[in-house]
């Protein structure tokens, strides 16, 4: 692929990407506003977006077997959690911004955790195989990330696991 071609697919690949997070974060506020046909229309074109960013990403060359997409995974992990929210953390903490600070240790925290979970999965589906998950739970707050029964508390936020999401 030419190099403005490609320039051009990551760029809109980004801003699709973007735009689908954008919008499902929209619908949620707008269901909870009472508002669920405006949350329906949100979910239904950040769904739109997400067919434009696969298509791109298709095109990119972004797609690939489980064992490599797993490995793409580890890699954004890492980069996250030995780059990216380390230097993050300390601009926020550097320039007195709480909210930012907070946000980007929370992310760390559960990137950690995600890096692993994805090394631990490369390792089954290298093998053929599937892992063995009854169930994931998500802290709504954080984004801690536990397979099976989670702690009565996030150990990350605090957050009771009442408030965790189910997968």
């Amino acid at each position: 692929m030419k190099k403005m071609t490609e320039k051009a697919l990551l760029e809109a690949f980004a801003g699709e990407s973007m735009a689908h997070m954008k919008y499902l974060i929209f619908s949620e506020i707008a269901e909870k506003e009472g508002m669920p046909n405006i949350a329906r229309l949100f979910k239904a074109i950040a769904y739109a977006e997400q067919v434009h960013a696969t298509n791109h990403a298709r095109n990119l060359g972004l797609i690939k077997k489980t064992p490599d997409n797993l490995q793409t995974g580890i890699d954004g992990e890492t980069y996250e959690v030995e780059e990216m929210y380390p230097v993050f953390n300390n601009t926020a903490k550097f320039q007195n911004e709480k909210g930012a600070e907070q946000s980007t240790h929370y992310a760390l925290e559960a990137e950690k955790i995600h890096m692993k979970m994805y090394a631990d999965a490369k390792n089954s589906a290298e093998k053929g195989k599937d892992i063995d998950i009854k169930e994931i739970y998500i802290c709504p707050v954080c984004g801690f990330t536990h397979i099976g029964k989670p702690p009565e508390y996030c150990p990350v936020c605090g957050a009771h696991n009442s408030k965790f999401k189910k997968f």
